[in-house]
């Protein structure tokens, strides 16, 4: 499993890195959106998760790259905000399989990420 995470808190980046780690996947982890693109025009991916509210750039041109450059992808989006709780996100991108509060634990996010990324 092949893992890109993108979230401004690098920190809290980290400590899902090393959940999913302990699960045997390979994980990159970005701050930004150009990084995010930038790792996805030469690697792929099997599942994102991906911070909706960046310090860097937006979360949708992510998405939106990765729909686009990895068609298979899919997209765990967090947040910190109720925005979107309406579930209208999984209108807008057509990658999205999840959206999870960013307080989610991390080994509860590991599970949900190892789960969507297996293949249909």
């Amino acid at each position: 499993m092949n893992v890109l995470i993108v979230v401004g808190k690098l920190e809290l980046g980290s400590i899902w890195r090393r959940a999913l780690e302990r699960q045997g996947a390979q994980v990159a982890l970005v701050g930004s959106e150009l990084d995010a693109i930038g790792k996805m025009a030469h690697q792929t991916f099997d599942i994102i998760v991906l911070d909706l509210v960046l310090d860097q750039g937006s979360a949708f041109a992510v998405s939106d790259y990765a729909n686009y450059r990895h068609p298979k992808a899919r997209v765990v989006f967090v947040t910190n905000t109720n925005f979107f709780s309406d579930g209208s996100i999984f209108q807008l991108c057509s990658n999205a399989c999840a959206f999870v509060p960013i307080a989610t634990p991390a080994e509860d996010l590991a599970a949900m990420v190892e789960h969507y990324a297996e293949p249909n």
